[in-house]
């Protein structure tokens, strides 16, 4: 990572007047993004710590804290250098500012698992350069050297005793210059961070119902808004009647926006049981006969296209055709919903000078300049509070329902607080693509690989979001866990093929990776199963990696990614069982990926009934993600995406019919309960190199753990399921033996 800079001492937030005479400091990647560098002139940079002179600490959070602990562990990476009690600071969400910039991401985003990652020096730096500077108060207050203090404690200690707490030293701190070198301490020093014992900060709040969610909000003279919106995909209002709606006790208004028409009253049921009396008549727009026949026959069409080369060596084509052995295998991978357990709202005040938007979002950075876009007001008028999120996976990235709500507050000229219903959100999400992967392997006379192409087909998330990434026909999210294809193969060519299915895509918690993981893993596991390979040796064997080029720098790179992956795969192997005989009816699958600089190896155990019903028994996990910041919470990260990925894998389906989605609440769209859930989540940590820096843990097990579930239903029953979900109906679809795969030329 870049060598952090300070800025001059004049850019720094000086908040005397917030904090009573105290010191406040930020910081910044000078060139880490484009986005920080175009935001200077309108944002300043703003504290990542406030010391006042009563001995408070705050320390900000530039991450949306949505179950993930960036509450927590973020502050923990301040408190360490800045010698504080991580339990005794106060926590504060940042507004959006240049200063909090996600430098992986080049926007105030939080999302790819980055937000430790981007951190790691940051924030650390942040704490030290503060520290130094008390110190150096202390030193010339005592006039004595600055080597013979200390700081512990939210304190400095001098020689003969002398003692002065943060508070004491805050004001003359923040006249010191900002220091130039910032050395950290070094991990034998660490007393906080990957502190087993520490328990996460907003858990009190969440148990006594102080913290504060979207949801929760509540200002002086807000109404409420329930919203109808199209139930087409791109559908609009023609018309509408509101004469029974408008007439209903409380209602304050009946107003028509951009998206569709809200009714706004003196509380949430009123405006939502008016809303149901709306006569709307919808412009049903261009998908408006869309239905899954012709989302998969254009997907198929499409998938016969050439497609964009992402990555190619040798001639794979020309290899492919004189192999002793070719293997052939087509997945197919449904749309998925988000539905986090907090449906989207956002409490509006749009006034003729300027507007307040607090909501739970993903990306403060981007609120001000839609909502301007929606009031005519200018993006520096915009004031945005971030809550706590019940759940983001991905759709609090996109910021539409924050423009809805300015809106609607606009026509009524008050504080409104917009809630979408369960069957809103489902409906009305920005959808996990679904895809068709069609992949195939030559191998030769002696069991050698020797050629493997893939080509995959899908909607593209980043031409809708973030055009300008797109390159040359390539989404980079959209080729996750297959653009570091770690298996030696020396003649490859892997292709993308874009296509818009008329269902509104979105990144989703993992984004490529679950597909790609899915397609590689599975496929490798075919592969090795034809060959009569034990599964996890035959990866062992075929992956490239070289210890001499076992780096912590390009960690994409195959060769890295290979070193680690026959570390994780060895030690899963020897701590899951793997290799002794199951009763009838129980399978155990593995599967492997590198996604957002970790490396984990899953092993799962399942039980298939004769109704072709999955349960998942075990899973058992070795992972290599580099130094835990909060060990009790990076392994909730990884049972979370265990769920959340189980989830998927088994049940997880988004269909349309007449231009809209058919499921619209958790009755249609399952997720695991409680009884369904692994009795065993096992997680072995593989221990940190030295100078290795973190990997991100909220995401990557998603992918993983669908791709061992597949394998594990094929060691379970011999049935190669190709088209998920998991579903009964599925698994008995290709129990059909034209499914099995056999080598198409011998």
């Amino acid at each position: 990572m870049e060598n952090i800079k300070m800025t001059a001492r004049r850019d720094f937030l000086k908040a005397s007047a917030a904090v009573g005479g105290g010191l406040s400091l930020g910081f910044y990647l000078p060139g880490a993004s484009k986005v920080a560098e175009a935001q200077a002139a309108t944002h300043s940079p703003n504290a990542w710590i406030k010391i006042g002179t009563d001995n408070s600490v705050t320390i900000m959070c530039a991450r949306s804290e949505m179950g993930q602990d960036v509450y927590t562990s973020l502050a923990m990476l301040i408190a360490e250098e800045l010698e504080v009690d991580v339990n005794k600071v106060k926590v504060e969400f940042a507004p959006p500012a240049e200063a909090y910039i996600n430098a992986l991401l080049g926007g105030q985003i939080t999302g790819g698992s980055t937000s430790v990652r981007d951190a790691w020096e940051k924030l650390r730096k942040a704490g030290a350069s503060a520290r130094m500077m008390l110190v150096g108060a202390a030193a010339a207050q005592w006039n004595v050297d600055a080597a013979q203090c200390k700081a512990v404690g939210g304190a400095v200690s001098g020689p003969g005793g002398k003692r002065a707490t943060y508070g004491q030293l805050a004001e003359a701190a923040s006249k010191m210059e900002v220091p130039k070198d910032v050395p950290l301490k070094p991990n034998a020093e660490w007393k906080q961070v990957g502190n087993v014992k520490q328990k996460r900060l907003d858990t009190p709040m969440k148990v006594n119902a102080t913290a504060t969610f979207g949801i929760d909000v509540r200002v002086p003279d807000m109404l409420y808004a329930a919203v109808a919106m199209p139930p087409m995909i791109g559908g609009k209002v023609a018309s509408f009647d509101d004469e029974r709606a408008k007439n209903m006790p409380g209602v304050k208004a009946v107003v028509q926006y951009s998206r569709g028409v809200a009714v706004v009253a003196d509380s949430y049921w009123q405006a939502k049981k008016a809303k149901d009396l709306l006569e709307i008549t919808w412009d049903e727009g261009p998908n408006a006969n869309n239905d899954m026949r012709k989302v998969w026959g254009g997907l198929r069409d499409a998938a016969a296209q050439p497609g964009a080369v992402f990555r190619e060596a040798g001639d794979a084509d020309g290899a492919l055709g004189s192999v002793a052995k070719l293997y052939e295998a087509t997945y197919e991978l449904p749309f998925l919903s988000h539905s986090p357990m907090e449906p989207m709202n956002t409490v509006a005040h749009v006034r003729a000078d300027g507007a307040t938007i607090i909501t739970p979002t993903q990306f403060q950075q981007l609120v001000p300049f839609v909502v301007a876009g929606a009031t005519g007001l200018k993006p520096e008028q915009i004031n945005v509070i971030t809550t706590f999120l019940g759940g983001g996976f991905g759709r609090r990235v996109e910021v539409d329902y924050t423009m809805d709500a300015a809106e609607i507050s606009k026509a009524v000229g008050a504080p409104v607080k917009m809630v979408w219903s369960r069957e809103d959100d489902m409906t009305h999400d920005s959808y996990r693509p679904g895809g068709i992967y069609k992949v195939k392997m030559g191998v030769d006379a002696a069991g050698k690989l020797v050629a493997y192409r893939y080509h995959g087909t899908s909607p593209s998330i980043s031409s809708r979001l973030f055009p300008s990434i797109v390159k040359d026909g390539i989404d980079p999210f959209a080729v996750e866990a297959i653009d570091n294809f770690p298996y030696a193969v020396p003649n490859h060519k892997l292709t993308y093929q874009m296509f818009d299915a008329g269902i509104t895509p979105g990144y989703w918690r993992g984004v490529s990776h679950n597909q790609n993981c899915y397609v590689v893993e599975g496929f490798i596991d075919e592969v090795a199963h034809a060959l009569g390979k034990d599964p996890i040796q035959f990866r062992i064997d075929n992956l490239e990696y070289s210890e001499e080029k076992h780096k912590w720098s390009g960690l994409s790179a195959g060769q890295a990614v290979g070193g680690r992956m026959k570390r994780v795969l060895e030690d899963v192997k020897a701590k899951s069982g793997w290799g002794a005989k199951l009763p009838d009816g129980k399978g155990r699958g593995v599967a492997v990926m590198e996604g957002y600089n970790t490396v984990m190896a899953a092993v799962v155990d399942v039980t298939i009934s004769k109704n072709y019903d999955v349960t998942v028994d075990k899973v058992t996990y070795s992972v290599d993600a580099g130094p835990l910041i909060h060990p009790d919470q990076a392994a909730a990260q990884i049972e979370s995406s265990t769920i959340f990925g189980q989830s998927a894998a088994l049940f997880g389906e988004i269909t349309v019919k007449n231009g809209g989605v058919e499921q619209m609440n958790f009755d249609q769209y399952r997720v695991v309960r409680m009884n369904e859930a692994p009795k065993s989540i096992a997680i072995h940590w593989i221990p940190a190199a030295k100078d290795q820096p973190p990997g991100g843990l909220g995401e990557p097990a998603t992918a993983v753990v669908t791709a061992a579930i597949g394998n594990a239903i094929f060691s379970a029953s011999g049935i190669r399921v190709r088209r998920l979900p998991f579903s009964p109906e599925n698994i008995k679809a290709f129990a059909d033996p034209r499914h099995t795969m056999k080598p198409t030329n011998l």
